[in-house]
């Protein structure tokens, strides 16, 4: 089996622990772990009373009860028995992949997005046609160019929703025009749904609640601002959780004791979690746009409160080399468009903490000035 470098994954692991200004990150700022135990108002006791009792065996395969029972509150139709825990969205994306494409199987996979959604069917022998979003379309695919690409053999549509890098969102009805072309050929969707949009939460709908055949992945990593103890999970129907269980045995045993208990309390106080964060993204977002605002060579198709963008820069060089200088010179971390196949944007976070993003943007545009 051979696959492609993860673009975004080699970036980071070589350039992150270098950067001062780290403003290339797509996670809402990381919580430390004295501000996750204050979250039951007891600095953490509710959770070290739990923790205190435990053995650190294997603890609960799947993930735990609790665990399951909290998860499937984020869905309206999930059994908590459908949900299986993974080592973060990345483990659940390549769970659901590994479960279900065969070689020779076609595939469609939103582009760009998360590079796993094409290059491990690629990998795994799928033929894998590209559903392109445009800029000038305010990164959003076009439903034509799906027709177009379907066929009576298609067997998975991969949906990163909202989209990395670029935070659009797609909405129900539109999501309701992809799960009536994916009826009409019995076809899965999976769609990674890692990114919530804190504004209006409202307008997301995950596919789970709208297709039978659908398949959400999702992880504390992103709108719960938890990376450090990589849990994610898939939820489905009862069918392809019993396919995915097979599948799992073969990747991952647990996520382990400590994982699973910090992953369902961080879920029992999702709503203070998710009331810092909102707080965080709408204050970080009107910062982020009175810098594009202000900044000559920048421009964006802005995010709907999601912690990811893609901004385009007017620069006559090559983007990794900018990037590269930028975080040499001035500190400043980005990741470059080029990881995502599209050079001269760049994947900006503006989701660090209020500080990080002001002196990070003020180092990027005086960085841009050599330029002028």
């Amino acid at each position: 089996m051979k696959i492609a470098g993860f673009g975004v994954e080699e970036w980071l692991n070589k350039w992150e622990k270098s950067a001062t200004y780290d403003i290339s990150q797509s996670t809402i700022s990381s919580m430390t772990m004295a501000e996750a135990l204050a979250l039951d108002g007891n600095d953490g006791a509710s959770f070290y009373d739990l923790l205190n009792s435990q053995k650190m065996n294997y603890g609960w395969i799947e993930g735990s009860p609790d665990f399951k029972a909290e998860v499937s509150k984020l869905y309206k139709h999930v059994d908590p028995d459908n949900v299986l825990q993974t080592n973060g969205a990345t483990g659940a994306n390549h769970l659901a992949l590994y479960a279900l494409v065969e070689p020779g199987d076609h595939v469609i996979s939103e582009y760009p997005s998360y590079q796993q959604l094409y290059d491990i069917p690629k990998s795994l022998g799928a033929e894998v046609d590209f559903w392109h979003i445009r800029e000038d379309k305010d990164w959003y695919p076009d439903i034509a160019e799906l027709k177009s690409l379907i066929r009576p053999d298609t067997k998975l549509i991969c949906l990163n929703n909202a989209n990395n890098p670029t935070g659009t969102l797609l909405d129900e009805a539109f999501l309701k025009q992809v799960v009536a072309l994916a009826e009409e050929v019995g076809a899965y969707v999976l769609v990674d749904e890692v990114y919530l949009p804190l504004d209006h939460p409202e307008n997301f709908t995950s596919i789970v609640d709208l297709y039978d055949k659908g398949i959400a992945t999702n992880s504390l990593s992103k709108t719960y601002s938890m990376p450090g103890i990589r849990v994610g999970w898939t939820a489905s129907n009862h069918e392809l959780a019993d396919r995915f269980r097979k599948y799992r045995d073969y990747t991952m045993i647990c996520c382990g004791v400590f994982n699973d208990l910090m992953a369902t309390y961080i879920l029992k106080h999702r709503d203070k979690v998710l009331a810092r964060n909102r707080q965080l993204v709408l204050n970080n977002l009107n910062i982020y746009k009175d810098w594009i605002d202000s900044e000559p060579r920048a421009s964006v198709v802005m995010p709907q409160a999601v912690s990811t963008s893609f901004p385009k820069l007017d620069i006559p060089e090559d983007i990794e080399s900018f990037c590269v200088q930028l975080l040499q010179e001035q500190g400043v971390l980005l990741v470059p468009g080029s990881r995502f196949d599209m050079p001269g944007h760049v994947r900006l976070g503006y989701c660090a903490d209020e500080a990080t993003l002001k002196e990070g943007l003020k180092r990027l545009s005086e960085f841009l000035r050599q330029y002028d």
